[in-house]
């Protein structure tokens, strides 16, 4: 079986470490991850995830912007967005929605739980 890419995108170096780890250790996923926002238009043409996980709020590049960066991209454009945060504020959850996510997960959050949540965006895609 063929792995799915998703890239991780978060400030939390310790964050993207363990999600890596149990993503990649289900032997499902490849996992490329990013600590900014900055470079994700790069990396994206480079790795071609099929599923991005976001972190909302990032120093620099937040994850509304950098929503608006993939969807100004033809490549980014239509990949499923998951955007993960340590809020639960509606007002966020709207704008991320406006902006085309998919899903919107509060952290902490289960390995199971984001493994489900990946891949109903894969199956959506």
């Amino acid at each position: 079986m063929e792995k799915r890419r998703v890239m991780i995108i978060d400030d939390e170096e310790d964050f993207l470490k363990v999600i890596k780890l149990n993503l990649e250790g289900t032997g499902k996923f490849e996992v490329d991850t990013l600590s900014s926002a900055k470079d994700i238009i790069p990396r994206m043409h480079s790795f071609r995830p099929e599923v991005i996980l976001l972190d909302l709020l990032m120093p620099g590049i937040g994850g509304i912007e950098a929503c608006e960066m993939l969807n100004s991209d033809p490549i980014g454009q239509g990949l499923p967005i998951i955007i993960l945060s340590a809020l639960d504020k509606e007002t966020d959850k709207v704008n991320a929605y406006k902006r085309g996510v998919v899903d919107y997960l509060t952290k902490p959050i289960g390995k199971d739980l984001l493994i489900s949540k990946i891949e109903k965006a894969l199956d959506s895609k």
